[in-house]
C-alpha cells in the first residue's frame, strides 16, 4: 500500500514521484531551416540597380575647329528651387527669361521645338538644342524628371552642364527667389 506525504500545507500528495516534462527537440527543425533559407538565397535573383546613363563628352583640346553654336536653336532651362524652372530662348542677354512649374516643362519644350522648328524650318540636322543647368537650390528628382521628358519629347540633342551659371542667370534668379 501507498504511503501518503502530508506536507505543511495538510493536502496529501501521493507518492513523491513526479513525471518529467516532455521535452521537444529543435534540432531537425533548425536545420530544415538553414537549408531553406540556402536553397532560397541560391535560387533567386537579386533586383538588379536601374540607372540611368548620363554620357559627357570627351573635352575638347581647341575650341576653332567647332562650328558655332546656333543660339536662336537653343533653349536653355535653368533648375531652380520649390520644383521651378527658369527657361529662355536664344542668348541670356538678349532673350526674356521665362518662369514656370516643373509640372509645365512638356509644354514649354514643346511650344519651343515647335517655334524653333518654324523659325528654321527644321530638318533632322537643324533641331532645337536643349541646355539644362541644375543649381546648388535644385533637387536631382527635378533633374532626372528633366532628362526623361527629353527622352519622351525625342528631343536628342541636349547637354548637362551643371558648373556654369552667367551672370544674367544668376541676377534674374535672384530676382526671382529661385
Amino acid at each position: 500500500m501507498a504511503t501518503l506525504n502530508v506536507p505543511q500545507g495538510g493536502k496529501a500528495v501521493r507518492g513523491s514521484s513526479r513525471k518529467p516534462t516532455p521535452g521537444v527537440d529543435l534540432t531537425a527543425m533548425v536545420d530544415l531551416a538553414f537549408l531553406l533559407i540556402t536553397f532560397f538565397m541560391l535560387t533567386t535573383s537579386l533586383g538588379k540597380m536601374n540607372a540611368m546613363e548620363i554620357a559627357k563628352p570627351d573635352p575638347v583640346p581647341t575650341i576653332e575647329k567647332l562650328e558655332p553654336w546656333p543660339a536662336s536653336r537653343t533653349l536653355t532651362v535653368l533648375l531652380g528651387k520649390d520644383d521651378k524652372v527658369v527657361y529662355y530662348l536664344g542668348e541670356a542677354s538678349k532673350s526674356p527669361m521665362r518662369v514656370a512649374n516643373l509640372s509645365e516643362i512638356r509644354k514649354t519644350l514643346l511650344a519651343n521645338q515647335k517655334i524653333v522648328a518654324e523659325t528654321h524650318k527644321a530638318s533632322k540636322d537643324q533641331a532645337m538644342y536643349v541646355i539644362i543647368k541644375p543649381t546648388s537650390t535644385s533637387v536631382y528628382k527635378n533633374f532626372v524628371d528633366v532628362v526623361d521628358e527629353m527622352s519622351i519629347n525625342k528631343i536628342n540633342t541636349y547637354a548637362i552642364d551643371d558648373k556654369y551659371l552667367l551672370d544674367e542667370e544668376k541676377f534674374f534668379m535672384k530676382a526671382k527667389g529661385i
